[in-house]
Parts: C-alpha cells; sequence; structure tokens
C-alpha cells in the first residue's frame, strides 16, 4: 500500500470513529428560550421595573441596611457569588450556594429545594430570611416612607400613599425578568442559525442528548425538568472546619423543624426533605438550568464542584457519595466519555452562555425626615 492510500485510509477511520455532527439538526427534548412569562396579577411597566431595579440594589431592605439582593446577586459575579456557599448576614454566614438571577424568572419554583413558588415571595424570603437579609417588613415599609423618591415612586406605580412594602417585592420581581438571555449560540442554532455552533459543539450537542444522557433532565427550554434529585454531591467542606459555618447549619436544620435525631446526628443538606419531611427527599435538590452557568462557578447546591469540566467528570464517574446513599437518582451511573467526548460537551455546555450581563447599578435615593403636618 502506498503511503497517500496509507493515510487516506487512517483519515477515512478517523472519520468514522468520530461522533456525528449535528448540522442541521435540532434534537427533540430542547428548544430556545422565548420570553419569560408575566403573571396576571404582577403586570409589567417601565416605572415598575426601574424601581424595583432601585429596591435590589438598595440596602434598605434588610435587617442592618447593608444587605440588598445584589449582596449575594453580584452581577460581575454570574448575578451570584463566585464561592462555594454566599454570603451571610452579618454576624453568620450563609449555608447553600447563590444561584445566579438570570432566567430565573421561568422556574416554576424559587430556591434550590423550591420553598417559594414565585419570584415575588423569593424576594420576600430573601429579605427576612435569618442568614440572609434579616429584615422585618414593618422596618422596612417605615424606612422606605423616609424616603421622598420611593413616595413618590410607589404612588406613581402602584397608588400607595405610603410605600407599602408587599410592592416592594413585586418591583424586584418585575426587574428580574428582565434579566433573561435569549441569544446564546445554543438559542441562535435551535432557531435556524446552523452555524452558530462550532463543530466542537455539535459534537457535544450530539453527547448531550446521547451518550452523556444530560438531556434526561437537562431538558425543554430552560434545559431544567425542575424536578429534584440526589446526584451524591459530597456535603460542604466548611462544615468540618467553620465554626461559624456549623452554627449556621444548625441553625438551618432547627429552623426547619428537623427532628431531635436528624438535629444531632446529621452531617450533610436534607434539600427538598425539609420542605416534603418524607425520607425518600433527603438529598435531593432542584435541577438548575445550564443557562448562564459559564460565569456562576463553582457549582451544585454547595459549590463543592468547581469548573464546568469537574461537573462532566463528576457525572461520568457516576455522581459521588452523601449520607443519602439511599435516595441517590439511579440515573446517575458511569458514563464512559472519553476526554474528547468530555472536552466537546464542555464546549457545548458553554454555548449555552452568551454575552455577559453587566448593568450600571442605580443612583441610590436618601432619607429625609418626614413632611410635618400644616399649621392653621
Amino acid at each position: 500500500m502506498t503511503l497517500s492510500r496509507t493515510l487516506t485510509a487512517a483519515m477515512l477511520a478517523s472519520c468514522l470513529t468520530m461522533p456525528a455532527l449535528a448540522d442541521g439538526h435540532r434534537p427533540e427534548g430542547l428548544a430556545a428560550l422565548g420570553p419569560p412569562p408575566i403573571p396576571a396579577d404582577n403586570p409589567m411597566t417601565d416605572a415598575k421595573i426601574e424601581l424595583g431595579k432601585m429596591l435590589f440594589f438598595d440596602p434598605i431592605l434588610s435587617g442592618n441596611y447593608g444587605m440588598p439582593c445584589s449582596a449575594c446577586h453580584l452581577p460581575e459575579a454570574g448575578w451570584a457569588v463566585q464561592a462555594p456557599i454566599s454570603f451571610g448576614y452579618p454576624g453568620t454566614t450563609h449555608w447553600r450556594n447563590s444561584q445566579t438571577i438570570i432566567n430565573s424568572a421561568y422556574y416554576n419554583n424559587l430556591f434550590l429545594a423550591g420553598s417559594s413558588k414565585s419570584l415575588e415571595a423569593q424576594a420576600r424570603s430573601a429579605a427576612r430570611g435569618g442568614v440572609a437579609g434579616n429584615g422585618e417588613d414593618d422596618m422596612m415599609e417605615a424606612r422606605l416612607a423616609f424616603v421622598p423618591e420611593y413616595r413618590e415612586r410607589f404612588a406613581d406605580v402602584f397608588g400607595d400613599d405610603w410605600p407599602n412594602v408587599r410592592h416592594a417585592y413585586m418591583a424586584i420581581a418585575a426587574f428580574e425578568r428582565t434579566l433573561v438571555q435569549t441569544d446564546t449560540p445554543f438559542d441562535n442554532y435551535m432557531n435556524g442559525d446552523d452555524a452558530a455552533l462550532t463543530d466542537q459543539q455539535k459534537r457535544g450537542l450530539d453527547v448531550f442528548t446521547g451518550k452523556g444522557n444530560c438531556v434526561a433532565c437537562h431538558n425543554g427550554p430552560l434545559l431544567s425538568d425542575q424536578q429534584y434529585y440526589n446526584l451524591g454531591v459530597p456535603p460542604y467542606s466548611g462544615w468540618e472546619e467553620d465554626e461559624l459555618a456549623q452554627i449556621t447549619f444548625r441553625f438551618e436544620l432547627y429552623a426547619k423543624g428537623s427532628n431531635e435525631e436528624l438535629y444531632r446526628n446529621t452531617k450533610d443538606d436534607p434539600g427538598l426533605y425539609f420542605r416534603s419531611k418524607d425520607a425518600q427527599h433527603k438529598g435531593k435538590f432542584r435541577t438548575p438550568s445550564l443557562r448562564y452557568t459559564k460565569y456562576t462557578f463553582p457549582y451544585m447546591h454547595n459549590g463543592m464542584i468547581e469548573t464546568l469540566r469537574d461537573v462532566v467528570v463528576f457525572y461520568n464517574e457516576g455522581g459521588g457519595t452523601n449520607e443519602f446513599a439511599k435516595t441517590k437518582s439511579p440515573l446517575i451511573k458511569p458514563l464512559g466519555l472519553s476526554d474528547g467526548e468530555i472536552d466537546d460537551l464542555v464546549a457545548f455546555l458553554e454555548s449555552l452562555s452568551g454575552d455577559e450581563i453587566l448593568i450600571e447599578e442605580p443612583e441610590l435615593p436618601v432619607m429625609e425626615p418626614l413632611p410635618t403636618a400644616a399649621q392653621n
């Protein structure tokens, strides 16, 4: 056989072993992201969105006037926190990873265990949470009343004589519904642009929907089935060495209604169990969207996995081990992906993020004395 024939044969064999590209193919179970749903009882207006933007960055909605929404959802950190565990109220620490606000408008339930059913409820829960905002509604409402600009804006948007704190949460939710990304390379590809994905990303899409079976849970436009699974993610390492984190963990166990045995013996986050009190739900968390994940490292509910490649390797090895072994999902098993397939899959995951979303923070109004009644 001549050298040219040998090279031709080798090239043909190489091509035959490569995954087929996805040119022109739009896999079932996935879709481009459309506009976010808007609840009928909280319609969007420009004035409401602008008010919500101000309140998102204003520490006035917290216990110590120092913990705005943006404290744990930093625009330059993927609208999250690029650390395993989110920042906590001063004197505490948080106990779970901070989720990005980007595309949160599409979730049916908010928080990692689905404890809030709307962005409005999530805003209130975060502002009042003991290791988050730690505020009280009446106190925060009184503060808002001392800000002339807020009095004017709440009157204009909601018709309030004095700012109503529940309307503050509605305004924040309206602003958050503008923080969506529907023009990623993946979306452009799904909308018909074959050139929007690279060849490597198309191979990764084939792995995602085929051998990797990622689509079993990461499906639909949001790339999340919004169901709950235990993947065997190891417990947060800080609970072994950080005294404040240990105190916070015990506080959460107690506050969420743990029985004495669970309180004394559990060394890991029970997840969905806190809501259901069903032992079959221990260690389960909602499937996160894979969108915007390029900017939201580290990953998992406790930030115990550092990079997207680490996440893929974790799944490829069949997940991990935690104390809730009985509830680990049977979907989590070794995948047998090669290094090349892992690289391709990571490249595809990166196509689910577009340009980083950064905004100019608003100028915040200041408090002034309340107006006095006119004297006759």
